[in-house]
């Protein structure tokens, strides 16, 4: 099969939430290009439909809904009239996340209620409402992000990090679930992007030039280099990926610590 097709998305619908910006925008965008018709689904509504907007005006289909991902019956609603509308649901990327940076002793319930309303309650709801039109049709992946923080911690990430790696663990429990009905399910895990969550580290100039040092790369992550792996997981390259994490992190998690050794 030549690589063009392995890789194209045409006669997919293909599901993004948190398309209104950072890379669920830049996710959207390419499932458009690669030949997918795209519903672009986020909690800020405008952002959504300017994102399919600029998708539609590529000459491909695009739709959008305002959706919070907290609302379970919203969730289940919205995969319900994607279907009605499009016929079908092939592809599910699922991008929000949120981060309240405090030490565990400084954490109040308000705040642990919200990091894991959005991150893990939302990507559940999002898992299990495709996951039910999707092995009912017998095909589909599901493609939710995790962080290099699922693995590695430091001082203030407590709950984001309880939050990333419990999606892993929900992704390959889905994954061994959905698989023998014919339904992939994979995440992503990226080290430091450049994205709206990201913003208060990169307006201090020492935070932002410690995560970059952090990278083998000695860099950040632009949004649009997040959809590769995304792409690849939600084409048919990747028919055989299931239950996997794919870290997209520069080589953060690869390394341990930066001192080179004399002589190597």
């Amino acid at each position: 099969m030549a690589a063009s097709s392995l890789f194209s998305l045409k006669g997919k619908v293909a599901v993004i939430i948190g398309s209104a910006s950072g890379i669920g925008e830049a996710v959207a965008m390419a499932c458009g290009r690669y030949g997918a018709e795209v519903h672009c689904l986020d909690a800020n509504g405008p952002g959504a439909e300017e994102s399919a907007k600029r998708i539609r005006s590529e000459g491909v289909t695009a739709h959008w809904e305002c959706l919070d991902i907290r609302d379970a019956e919203a969730v289940h609603h919205s995969f319900d009239r994607i279907v009605v509308c499009s016929g079908q649901i092939d592809i599910v990327v699922c991008t929000p996340s949120v981060n309240v940076r405090k030490s565990i002793l400084a954490y109040t319930t308000d705040e642990f209620d919200r990091v894991v309303s959005v991150n893990l309650k939302g990507s559940f709801y999002v898992l299990q409402a495709a996951g039910r039109h999707m092995t009912a049709r017998g095909s589909g992946n599901i493609i939710l992000f995790s962080s290099i923080r699922s693995q590695v911690v430091e001082p203030g990430q407590s709950v984001y990090a309880a939050t990333k790696a419990g999606i892993v663990q929900m992704v390959r429990t889905a994954a061994a679930e959905f698989g023998p009905s014919g339904v992939r399910v994979n995440a992503v895990a990226p080290g430091v992007v450049e994205t709206p969550l990201t913003s208060p580290i990169k307006a201090d100039q020492d935070w932002y030039d410690a995560y970059a040092s952090k990278s083998i790369l000695g860099r950040w992550a632009e949004a649009e280099e997040m959809v590769g792996p995304v792409l690849f997981l939600a084409s048919e390259a990747a028919s055989y990926v299931t239950g996997t994490v794919l870290f997209a992190d520069g080589g953060w998690t690869a390394v341990d610590g930066r001192f080179q050794p004399p002589g190597v």
